[in-house]
């Protein structure tokens, strides 16, 4: 049941910035993986249907991927 909650959060958190980030870029600079791959993280199901999760790397990763993006809009915003 823990996994299941794990999986839950990590989409939860995401779902009120999931419109306004290009996933695939993020996805290509931080994972070297394509968009399809993120998005099955997030929706739990592998391209074959099987369960997948994001590991404690990944959600790491994750993390640290929306930390330095918000640092970088943060700069931006600054000089405007």
């Amino acid at each position: 049941m823990e996994i299941q909650a794990k999986k839950e959060n990590v989409k939860s958190l995401v779902w009120d910035i999931v419109v306004d980030i290009s996933w695939s870029n993020l996805s290509h600079k931080y994972f070297g993986k394509s968009r399809s791959w993120l998005s099955q993280k997030f929706v739990g199901k592998g391209g074959n249907g099987t369960p997948i999760e994001f590991t404690d790397t990944e959600r790491e990763t994750l993390k640290n991927a929306l930390n330095d993006l918000a640092k970088r809009i943060q700069v931006c915003a600054s000089k405007l």
